[in-house]
């Protein structure tokens, strides 16, 4: 009878390390992890955007500490957030009064990062990270776009021959410009003559010239990424522009 009690012991406390053991790894399991986006987030100088973060499965993260850094900084802090206090007293300078985290959205384990105002120098890597939960990491991309303008510099009416120049400015990263006919063609043109100025933005300016472009209508476009503009030139001399973006 001893025996078998001590059996029967030894085989309780077996079975029990094992539901201890398996309830365990089913804790483990269900636990909270930070994930971020798959691909970089793409803003445009001035606008606003969502730099997304997220605990799955969700948990309330009001009351915790949460960071957003860039590493490539000094102080490294994009916002801070301990204990459910705002501390940006050692946020980076150029990110004071543009950061901003929803109280709503942490109560179900949002923890994205909204950032006003979009500059060309916020573009770089973010670190979102809650203690004991991890890390992820989002990648923010940041260009500018404007309107190209086309205008003819030139008419030699003797020789009946144009020059086109199509000039684009206010864009990063920097643009390529391209001269194509009515039917999508590429048509040669003169060289390219781009310029970086003090804001960071590009400047773009393309000569075309050429006697085939009045010797019929013809409908050369000046494109850049996500724009076009188009001339449709009529003889004689007479044209119109239209741009789309």
């Amino acid at each position: 009878l001893n025996l078998n009690t001590s059996r029967c012991d030894v085989l309780s406390g077996r079975c029990f390390f094992l539901v201890k053991l398996q309830r365990k790894i089913h804790e483990s399991g269900s636990q909270s992890q930070i994930v971020g986006p798959s691909k970089p987030i793409l803003a445009m100088v001035g606008e606003d955007i969502i730099l997304p973060c997220r605990l799955e499965p969700a948990t309330d993260v009001v009351a915790m500490t949460l960071e957003w850094a860039r590493p490539d900084l000094n102080p490294r802090f994009v916002h801070l957030r301990r204990d459910g206090v705002e501390l940006l007293i050692n946020q980076y300078p150029s990110y004071v009064g543009r950061t901003s985290l929803s109280t709503d959205k942490l109560k179900h384990g949002d923890i994205s990062l909204k950032l006003s105002k979009v500059k060309l120098s916020d573009e770089g890597t973010y670190r979102c990270h809650i203690p004991s939960k991890g890390t992820a990491m989002v990648e923010l991309v940041v260009g500018a776009i404007s309107s190209p303008v086309v205008v003819i510099a030139e008419i030699d009416q003797p020789v009946r021959a144009v020059v086109l120049e199509c000039e684009s400015k206010g864009w990063y990263p920097e643009p390529e410009v391209l001269w194509l006919d009515g039917e999508g063609n590429l048509l040669s043109a003169g060289p390219t003559e781009t310029v970086r100025g003090p804001d960071d933005l590009y400047t773009v300016n393309v000569l075309m010239l050429g006697s085939h472009l009045m010797n019929e209508e013809i409908l050369p476009v000046c494109t850049v990424p996500a724009c076009s503009c188009s001339v449709l030139l009529l003889p004689p001399f007479l044209f119109y522009v239209s741009i789309t973006c």
